[in-house]
């Protein structure tokens, strides 16, 4: 039977601890791993019984016990009680209380601000605590702040991604504000990566957000994406992609493609670290006509369409950092917003690919640029 009796709020609960009890943390490792208080010694509470002894063999000294939210810690209590401990308390609320609260955290861990922040991710296996300090060493680029650029930089930085590198050389247009929900009315003028900023430092402030006003080229592409884990594309252009797709390949960077036209989009990842992950190129081996492929500006898009996009390009990102699930490697995934409809095509390596096959010369990227310009 469990007595209000067994139960003392945090704050006593430091009081008591700092006047000589021992406070003993019953989470798994794992999870103790996120943080833990100041002083506590972890005990897993399936090992509680086993160890007290080895920690504390008086069995008159005040012990404190403590879990997530209260109840393994409970247990613990009357656990030492019929071991004959006899002077003991359950920490009421666990440590999502103690870390509310502001208490004292142990040396490590993510902190109280992302404990809190992320904690709908540390609860899931997949990305728990040592998932969530892979995120936050990830380093990200990003190739645009605009349709596509503005949902996925929003979510991962959301995500805790450590770095996110936004590159882009354009200003905020009224006409933008349809589709590129980064940006807000009374910031049209100023340029992209400023507006982006603005936003993302108001969502998440703990995010080192660096930014380039600066259009991809041949003379910049390897030193703007270089040492990065995962580049985005969010161009708008085929000469932009040609030097990105280049560039990842050089660099063993994963490239996570998007693109949008009018009520329709697709994406990919192109993964020079896999061998048999296809390149751009065996999508597009060589760019199509302009009146072939009108920009948004000239064919038009339905607004929400590159938030959908984006959004599933931040998804796999962040599958690529924490390396869980099945990227889209060698599968392009097509969007039909207006049957609602999503269809995937097998896209193999081309062993023709003038980017990626056997026989492929890599000759430099004012090659490939030229490629472009003479389409």
């Amino acid at each position: 039977m469990i007595h209000d009796l067994d139960e003392i709020v945090p704050g006593h609960a430091a009081a008591r601890q700092a006047r000589g009890a021992l406070l003993i943390d019953v989470r798994e490792d794992d999870e103790r791993a996120g943080g833990m208080p100041a002083g506590a010694i972890g005990i897993p509470l399936g090992a509680v019984a086993e160890r007290i002894a080895e920690v504390e063999a008086d069995r008159g000294r005040e012990i404190l016990t403590i879990c997530a939210s209260g109840k393994r810690s409970l247990r613990a209590v009357h656990a030492l009680r019929d071991l004959g401990y006899t002077n003991l308390a359950s920490v009421a609320g666990g440590f999502l209380r103690w870390n509310a609260e502001g208490l004292p955290l142990a040396e490590g861990g993510l902190g109280a601000d992302a404990l809190e922040r992320y904690s709908r991710h540390l609860l899931l296996p997949e990305v728990g605590v040592a998932g969530q300090g892979r995120l936050a060493r990830a380093r990200v680029a990003l190739i645009g702040a605009g349709g596509l650029g503005s949902p996925a930089a929003f979510y991962l930085a959301a995500a805790g991604i450590g770095r996110l590198t936004l590159i882009d050389d354009d200003v905020v247009d009224k006409s933008n504000l349809q589709r590129q929900i980064l940006h807000a009315d009374e910031r049209v003028g100023m340029a992209k990566i400023a507006s982006a900023r603005i936003a993302l430092a108001a969502l998440n402030p703990a995010v080192d957000l660096r930014t380039h006003g600066a259009r991809l080229s041949a003379a910049n592409v390897e030193e703007l994406i270089r040492d990065h884990d995962v580049v985005i594309d969010g161009a708008d252009n085929f000469p932009t992609r040609y030097l990105l797709s280049a560039a990842c390949r050089q660099l063993k960077i994963p490239l996570v493609y998007g693109a949008v036209h009018r009520f329709a989009g697709q994406v990919s990842v192109f993964d020079a670290r896999d061998a048999q992950s296809p390149c751009y190129r065996c999508l597009f081996p060589e760019p199509p006509a302009a009146e072939d492929a009108p920009n948004c500006a000239e064919a038009g898009v339905l607004g929400v369409l590159p938030g959908t996009i984006g959004l599933m390009q931040a998804t796999e990102a962040i599958k690529l950092v924490l390396g869980i699930g099945v990227p889209l490697v060698g599968r392009l995934l097509c969007y039909d917003a207006l049957a609602a409809t999503f269809r995937e095509l097998r896209l193999p390596r081309d062993p023709q690919c003038p980017g990626c096959g056997e026989h492929a010369v890599f000759n430099g990227y004012a090659d490939v640029a030229q490629i472009c310009a003479s389409a």
